[in-house]
């Protein structure tokens, strides 16, 4: 028997990379770039598993499970995102997603995750599980973790280019980055440039440092 998929994710050559990764018994039925085409084709699709970006256009995979969660509580949703950031992962399984992985996942251990989410199993990325675990823990909260709207300087960002600060912050090389997001060397560098003008920083090292503070490394 099929397990019904939609991807949702801003990036069409992400999508078609994934489908392309994607095995039986996995059946790709419907894809969407932001987040009101998600909603529109999830209530049409009815899928078993939507595997949702958690930074895309519309208000990002919060404001699809918002608006689907509990009106389709037959379809699951497992969050693919290149974020690691705990504030994600909390914000995304508060609004009903099932579970949470990363892009650096292999094509098998997706295949995997979107088959334990359709049997109903909660799937994290390894690393990411503790962060669910301690923050319900706490009531729900998660501690020493900024919410990305209460930075003005933070809000100046596109979603993209949060994602490119953190993986530089992180120490992560242009090549490595452009591989990670599916974009090219060139796109990376023009939203390094972008990010260091709206920070009115000069370098990578004060961006790094800028990251650091904030906790968003």
């Amino acid at each position: 028997m099929s397990v019904r998929v939609v991807l949702v994710d801003d990036h069409r050559m992400f999508r078609t990379g994934v489908r392309a990764e994607l095995r039986e018994p996995l059946e790709v039925v419907g894809e969407a770039e932001d987040a009101p085409g998600a909603i529109e084709v999830v209530r049409t699709a009815r899928p078993d598993v939507v595997l949702l970006d958690v930074h895309m256009p519309g208000g990002g995979g919060v404001a699809v499970l918002q608006a689907l969660a509990k009106e389709l509580p037959d379809v699951r949703f497992l969050a693919l995102s290149v974020s690691d950031a705990p504030e994600d992962v909390i914000s995304v399984i508060r609004a009903g997603a099932r579970g949470y992985v990363t892009k650096s996942i292999t094509g098998p251990e997706l295949t995997d995750a979107v088959v334990r989410v359709a049997e109903g199993d909660a799937v994290f990325s390894p690393r990411l599980a503790g962060f669910v675990l301690d923050a319900f823990a706490a009531g729900g909260t998660v501690e020493a973790e900024p919410v990305e709207g209460a930075d003005e300087d933070l809000d100046r960002l596109t979603a993209r280019e949060r994602e490119v600060l953190r993986l530089i912050a992180r120490g992560y090389a242009y090549k490595e980055i452009a591989k990670q997001l599916f974009i090219s060397i060139k796109t990376v560098e023009t939203h390094v440039s972008a990010v260091l003008r709206k920070l009115q920083l000069s370098n990578r090292h004060e961006l790094s440092r800028w990251a650091a503070d904030r906790r968003l490394v």
